[in-house]
C-alpha cells in the first residue's frame, strides 16, 4: 500500500487533480482510499474553527467567485498564534502517525490525502530559525508519503477561483510552499499548467515513484 498526498494554496486545483488521479487508478483495478487532512487527521477541528472564528472575526465556509469570503485564520501570523500553532501542529503530527499506521492495515492499494501536514507547516514563518527547527522535528516525526505533490498556481488565478484570503497572503503562502518543497526532500512540484497538462505530470510522477510496488507494477501496462 502506498501513500500519496496533495498540497498547495487554496484555489490551486488540488480537488480536480485528486479526482482525476483517483478515477485513473480505479479504472486499472487499483483500490483507492481518500482521506481529507482536516476531517480525518486534524485534532479537534470543529473546536479550532470555532475558536478561530470567535478570536479573529473572519468569515466561515468556502469562498466562490459568486460568494467571496474574508477569512481570518491561517493568515493571522502574530507571535502568540504561531506558538499555539506549534502545539496544535505537533498534536496533528502525532495523530497523523497513528492514522497512517491504521490505513496501512486497510485493503487499499493507494491512499490519497487531500492535504497533508505540509499544508500546516506552510502557515509558519519559515524564514525564522525557530520555525525551521520545528519543521525539521515534524518532518522527522511524520510518515513520509511515497508521493507528495505540491500543486503550484498563479496566486491571482487561484484567488479568482477561490476568493477567501487577501492576495498578498496568498503570494506569501505560495512562497512558503516553495520553501517547504526545498526543505522537505521528496516533494514533487507540479508547476502552473492547464488542468490536463497537470494531470499528465501527476501521472508521470506517480509511475516513476511507485514502479517498485508489486500491486502497482501489475497495473502498469494499463496505466501507461
Amino acid at each position: 500500500m502506498k501513500i500519496v498526498s496533495f498540497s498547495g494554496i487554496d484555489g490551486a486545483g488540488k480537488t480536480t487533480q485528486i479526482h482525476a488521479l483517483t478515477t485513473w487508478l480505479r479504472e486499472t483495478g487499483l483500490r483507492t482510499k481518500l482521506l481529507t487532512f482536516w476531517d480525518d487527521v486534524v485534532v479537534l477541528p470543529r473546536f479550532r474553527e470555532f475558536i478561530s472564528h470567535r478570536a479573529f472575526k473572519g468569515d466561515q465556509g468556502i469562498g466562490t467567485p459568486q460568494r467571496p469570503l474574508n477569512r481570518r485564520d491561517k493568515n493571522v501570523t502574530s507571535g502568540p498564534v504561531t506558538a499555539m500553532r506549534f502545539c496544535l501542529y505537533f498534536a496533528d503530527a502525532i495523530h497523523l502517525r497513528r492514522k497512517v499506521r491504521m490505513v496501512r492495515k486497510s485493503e487499499a492499494d493507494v491512499v490519497i490525502f487531500d492535504r497533508y501536514i505540509y499544508d500546516e507547516l506552510a502557515n509558519l514563518p519559515l524564514e525564522r530559525r525557530l520555525a525551521r527547527l520545528f519543521l525539521r522535528l515534524v518532518l522527522w516525526l511524520i510518515p513520509k508519503p511515497d508521493v507528495a505533490y505540491f500543486i503550484d498556481a498563479d496566486p491571482v488565478a487561484a484567488r479568482a477561483r477561490k476568493p477567501e484570503y487577501p492576495l498578498d497572503f496568498i503570494r506569501r503562502n505560495r512562497e512558503a510552499y516553495l520553501t517547504l518543497s526545498r526543505l522537505a526532500a521528496g516533494i514533487t512540484v507540479i508547476e502552473p499548467l492547464s488542468a490536463e497538462a497537470m494531470k499528465m505530470k501527476v501521472r508521470d510522477a506517480l509511475l516513476q515513484r511507485l514502479s517498485g510496488s508489486e500491486q502497482v507494477c501489475s497495473a502498469l501496462p494499463a496505466l501507461q
